[in-house]
């Protein structure tokens, strides 16, 4: 998916800005219609050739305006700025490195203007070894030169480098100014999202509130995206709802906030938000690629309609990360056709696109459809991305594909050059334990280049509880304690496996340890649209004021499915109760409540629609197949793992989940 990218700050070209104007190469500025062999010829008889040189570069004609500098023996700092802009238009690195030597023969190497010019460009072309040698051989360093080699840095994804150097510049009593600010923050995540960062951004932040920055909306816009890269949903919206003046990258920052941290429904809520409190105010493309994750994430199909009808009447319907996240959108409320159907109608396509589609299909389970199309794609030259191979591996996963998985992994380097992260070892993980080759998983984990991450022994302890491995549940359990000793999911995931199998003692020592670190198990939560509104329920419910109505539909279909052979299984149960007790408790789970929702709130011949925010249990996968031929409904559940189409009794994916 295409990610939300925080906003670059541009500045105007004064000797204190950090960045380089960059007009286009194809329509430079002419003020002076020179030919080219007549300014060299007067090079000769002029003492002075500076306005000559400046009107080539403006004319976008580097190669004369270069000439000229080697009959110039005073070349100015204006004549120098205009040189290193050139070289940026015309993408020559060459001749940059012969300006910039020109320009320390000539004097001005300690020049601090030309210097965040020359950082500026050497950034522009990738080479950070020489940014930094200019900033190095710069004595007299001002704001302007640190600004220009922290955005430098950040850009090129170096940021400890640049937290390094701003305590530098702190300890010399340099101030630091908004510019500063939104490059500091931007380098907190710049590189990966580790908590000691997050501890230096909170100390960022607390300088910002010292130095009376709070009501800049750049330097808050960042805070937002910097709080929300890191999960911290709680002070983004903080930060967001103290903002005096919002602009619609503001709200557009705190809208991608809640759609990548699990709280789409507050997305939808405040994109409405957004569009009720100011009507001058028009979303753009980042937006609306939030709000359709929103939307994707919920599966509120008629609400992603509604948005894919604002995106045409606004003309957005040509960028492609909107079409991509339309594609998404759809085949992840269910409709796979539609999103196939924007794909087809696109006319051109980058790898983003071809990973959207391979992903809708993979999470659907079709995963040699998702082969299909990765196959196409390099067909048709586009290179696959890491994406891609997460996505196809995804997709082989879901449909238990081992072979064609472990050949399209091997694939990877020898053919692509891409070596495996962390994640496609994960992807490799779970295709291996969901098939009952735990053994063979485990040794992927041992014969890893890299350090395992919670991603792989997540992946190998989900797969154990699929399949009730004690052994190697513990073995991954004891790590991802190590690793992520709050997450409550990997206890909840190591009980789970031991209620299964009988072992209650195991059980005790789990749920003793959960409390004894204040964890709480995620209660499961499932949503449903129903009329154009999006309706949520959880695990046992007795504050929905439906609640007594679902409950007793619920109890209706039980007694009447067990004479047609439902068996409730209620080894899900974690607590050692009877066998009524347990029948209670499950038929509260979140996924039952939202399809008796359904039954009641939808037409006949309309499908119900779920999402659920955790993996769709044996006993609701088993209840639901009933329900969908006990009433002759199509039911679509996503849960967080894939798509389940229930018909006539049969769900499509085959009971291999």
């Amino acid at each position: 998916m295409w990610a939300f990218h925080s906003p670059q700050i541009t500045q105007s070209p004064s000797p204190h800005a950090t960045h380089l104007p960059r007009p286009s190469p194809k329509s430079p500025i002419c003020f002076v219609n020179l030919n080219p062999a007549a300014a060299v010829t007067a090079a000769t008889s002029t003492s002075n050739n500076n306005e000559l040189i400046q009107s080539l570069c403006k004319q976008g004609n580097l190669k004369q305006a270069l000439k000229l500098l080697s009959h110039e023996p005073q070349p100015t700092q204006h004549t120098y700025e205009l040189l290193i802009l050139s070289c940026t238009h015309q993408n020559s690195l060459l001749d940059a490195q012969l300006v910039h030597r020109h320009l320390l023969a000539n004097g001005f190497d300690q020049d601090t203007f030309l210097a965040t010019k020359l950082i500026n460009m050497y950034s522009f072309f990738g080479s950070l070894r020489d940014a930094r040698k200019v900033f190095d051989k710069t004595q007299k360093r001002t704001i302007y030169v640190y600004n220009a080699l922290f955005r430098a840095l950040t850009l090129g994804g170096h940021g400890e480098e640049v937290l390094s150097l701003y305590r530098r510049m702190n300890s010399l009593g340099i101030p630091s100014d908004r510019f500063t600010f939104t490059y500091v923050l931007k380098a907190c995540v710049a590189s990966d999202c580790l908590i000691s960062l997050l501890k230096k951004g909170k100390e960022i932040h607390a300088q910002i509130l010292r130095r009376g920055y709070e009501a800049h909306v750049h330097i808050t816009t960042t805070l937002v995206d910097m709080y929300a890269r890191f999960g911290c949903v709680s002070y983004a919206s903080l930060v967001f709802n103290e903002m005096p003046v919002k602009n619609v990258v503001s709200w557009s920052a705190m809208i991608a906030c809640y759609a990548k941290n699990g709280r789409p429904f507050e997305a939808l809520e405040l994109f409405g938000e957004m569009m009720l409190e100011n009507q001058d105010l028009c979303p753009n493309s980042v937006t609306m690629v939030s709000v359709l994750q929103a939307c994707a994430a919920l599966a509120a199909l008629e609400q992603g309609r509604l948005i894919h009808g604002y995106i045409l009447r606004r003309g957005l319907d040509n960028i492609l990360p909107v079409i991509s996240a339309l594609v998404t959108m759809y085949a992840r409320c269910g409709k796979l056709e539609l999103g196939q159907r924007v794909f087809d109608q696109m006319d051109k396509r980058d790898v983003v696109s071809w990973n959207s589609l391979i992903s809708s299909y993979g999470v659907h389970g079709f995963g040699k459809k998702a082969i299909q199309i990765f196959d196409e794609m390099i067909r048709q030259g586009v290179l696959p991305s890491p994406i891609s191979f997460v996505s196809v591996l995804g997709a082989c996963s879901h449909a238990g594909l081992v072979e064609e998985g472990k050949i399209l992994f091997q694939s990877m380097h020898k053919k692509y050059g891409i070596y495996p992260s962390v994640e496609h070892y994960a992807c490799m993980v779970d295709l291996l334990g969901r098939a009952n080759r735990l053994e063979e998983a485990a040794k992927i984990i041992q014969d890893m280049r890299l350090e395992p991450g919670p991603k792989v022994w997540g992946s190998l302890l989900g797969s154990c509880r699929i399949h009730c491995n004690v052994e190697l549940a513990e073995w991954a359990s004891a790590r991802l304690f190590e690793l992520e000793p709050t997450n409550a999911g990997n206890y909840v995931l190591l009980a789970d496996i031991y209620a299964e199998a009988g072992m209650w003692d195991g059980v005790k020592r789990v749920k003793k340890l959960l409390g004894a670190r204040g964890l709480q198990k995620v209660p499961g939560r499932s949503w449903i649209e129903a009329k154009r509104k999006i309706f949520s329920f959880v695990s046992v419910d007795e504050f929905n004021p439906q609640i007594e109505q679902l409950h007793a539909l619920l109890v209706k279909l039980s007694t009447e499915m067990k004479e047609k052979g439902y068996v409730p299984q209620t080894k899900v149960v974690l607590y050692d109760l009877d066998a009524e007790e347990k029948e209670r408790i499950i038929l509260g789970h979140s996924e039952k409540l939202a399809v008796a929702f359904g039954l009641i709130n939808t037409s006949h011949g309309e499908p119900i629609r779920i999402t659920k925010n955790l993996r769709l249990c044996e006993d609701c996968h088993s209840f639901t197949k009933f329900i969908s031929k006990f009433t002759n409904k199509e039911i679509l559940v996503r849960d967080v793992n894939r798509f389940h189409h229930f018909r006539d009794g049969v769900c499509s994916c085959g009971d291999y989940w």
